[in-house]
């Protein structure tokens, strides 16, 4: 009786096991794939089929759809009747190794356009103008534009900026202009270097709307703080970007 106990308390807990191992087993699949659907991997945009996919990474077949069913989650991949599983989205990759603009960093990839929704002084709340070194209440420039790539909604930008700087900005043709290029054409200085952070926020619904996304979906939000080469800070940014249109990237070396 005491073994007979045991397997039925048991048995639950190794179905379990199983369960989990094969829900881990796909998700590294779907890493794998998800590389290989993002840089051109698939000649075509067909993916192999399943079986094909089951031997090359020793899989189930179980397996194999479960993380196919991760990527078609993820609007990467769609299943079509009588053609299989393919590539139905794309990802650019935005480089966060060197300082650029949308424009310059996206330019194999298409036209970046931009449209501005605000732009006008405003009284720099405490956080903005500490990070500027400004006094709190100085007006500032603030700029709010919707950034498409190919006419598709990629980003939402927050900008603050100094206003003697700011200032002349007002009248350029920021529609087509990265204000990065605009910023060293304005002070005859280059830029020099940026302050970033970039985590997961979730979409509140202005953002949402303007980007045409899902209201509470996961979207990239890039905090950047842009000096001149003199150290003077200029730019301040809230950028959010639709997490299915682009990819963070980067060259790291090891420093200790």
């Amino acid at each position: 009786m005491p073994a007979e106990r045991t397997r039925e308390h048991t048995a639950p807990l190794a179905a379990a096991r199983r369960r989990r191992l094969r829900a881990d087993r796909a998700r590294q699949l779907a890493d794998l794939l998800r590389h290989l659907v993002l840089t051109g991997g698939f000649p075509g945009g067909a993916l192999p089929h399943e079986d094909i996919l089951a031997a090359e990474y020793e899989v189930s077949r179980n397996t194999v759809r479960h993380a196919l069913d991760l990527l078609r989650a993820e609007q990467l991949v769609e299943r079509l009747p009588g053609v299989g599983t393919v590539v139905v989205a794309e990802k650019y990759s935005h480089g966060l190794d060197r300082l650029m603009g949308l424009a310059e960093t996206l330019r194999e990839h298409g036209r970046v356009t931009n449209e501005v929704r605000t732009m006008g002084p405003v009284a720099a709340p405490a956080p903005v103008a500490e990070r500027l070194r400004l006094p709190t209440g100085t007006d500032v420039l603030y700029v709010e534009r919707l950034r498409k790539l190919n006419g598709l909604p990629l980003s939402l930008d927050l900008t603050y900026l100094p206003l003697d700087i700011g200032s002349e900005l007002i009248g350029a043709d920021l529609e087509n202009t990265d204000v990065f290029r605009l910023l060293e054409q304005i002070t005859g200085q280059p830029l020099g270097h940026a302050e970033i952070t970039l985590e997961a926020v979730n979409a509140d619904a202005h953002s949402a709307t303007v980007l045409q996304a899902p209201r509470g979906t996961a979207v990239l939000m890039l905090e950047r703080l842009t000096h001149l080469c003199d150290g003077r800070p200029v730019d301040l940014e809230f950028i959010r970007f639709r997490g299915d249109r682009i990819a963070m990237s980067g060259l790291l070396r090891r420093s200790l």
